[in-house]
């Protein structure tokens, strides 16, 4: 799965012309990021892809016939708890990856080799400080998304058409238990899960295979890895302008993973409403 070019790239981003180093810019890193291969890139892809597929259309329906609840409960309970599993499986293919890249999973490798550092300016340089006001349009854009159709699909998989129903408002009323499981969902996808893999990991690693169209690769592949849930294509795509292009343009996964934490917020907010129904 880690079969590599010989090409490198070193994480650490040249700075601009007439941009002051600072001490940190000056002491070179040590980590160094691999370029993967298309194949290498497709199997890391399919490591996360296909569990989650599986997970979702043959593990749930098996396991909500052993649960109980009135109406699309079962499945939604199922749903949720699969889903758990998969975005964790996520984070684990991650340390399992930079482990045996790295050969350490220690922070200050997992900050470079995740490019979990301050956005920087490709045009001044500067880092951190005023650079994360991008994230206002982008916060404004990944909420426009909302607008965008999606492909029929069966109700009884659609989690907003469960909270909407008064089956699924009776099941999270006091369901304290299960509220913990969709916060620890909720974190794992779009913190410790989906960003830091597509964000976080492969896209640094797809520029050899891509050049500069590597950002709208890894949001092609974002896409189509919903197959778990094939109808929620469009929205995914729209990442890759969201989500990967200003992650490649900054050097730096927080970015996708603020954004794409603010559906997680709003998410968590509403379940919370209903628990304390």
């Amino acid at each position: 799965m880690t079969e590599q070019r010989g090409i490198q790239m070193n994480v650490t981003l040249p700075l601009t012309e007439g941009a002051s180093p600072s001490h940190a810019d000056a002491a070179v890193s040590k980590v160094e990021i691999p370029q993967y291969r298309l194949r290498t890139i497709l199997a890391v892809w399919a490591a996360a892809a296909l569990p989650m597929a599986a997970l979702a259309w043959l593990v749930a329906p098996a396991l909500a016939e052993r649960l109980s609840g009135e109406g699309n409960v079962p499945l939604g309970k199922a749903l949720l708890a699969c889903i758990t599993v998969g975005l964790v499986w996520q984070f684990v293919l991650v340390l399992i990856l930079v482990g045996r890249e790295q050969r350490s999973l220690r922070w200050s490798t997992l900050r470079e080799a995740l490019w979990l550092r301050s956005p920087r300016s490709p045009r001044s340089g500067r880092r951190g400080g005023r650079v994360w006001l991008i994230l206002i349009p982008l916060f404004v854009a990944f909420a426009a998304e909302m607008f965008l159709p999606e492909l029929p699909h069966p109700e009884n998989r659609d989690l907003g058409a469960l909270l909407d129903s008064d089956a699924g408002q009776r099941f999270l009323e006091g369901a304290w238990g299960w509220f913990g499981l969709i916060v620890v969902l909720a974190l794992f996808n779009t913190v410790l899960g989906e960003e830091l893999l597509f964000r976080g990991f492969l896209l640094p690693r797809m520029n050899g295979a891509f050049g500069r169209g590597d950002w709208l690769a890894n949001g092609v592949l974002f896409a189509v890895y919903h197959l778990h849930q094939p109808w929620a294509f469009l929205s995914p795509l729209a990442d890759a302008f969201v989500l990967a292009y200003p992650t490649k343009r900054y050097r730096s996964a927080w970015l996708g993973i603020a954004v794409h934490s603010a559906q997680s917020v709003f998410i968590v907010l509403v379940v919370l409403s209903l628990v304390l129904r």
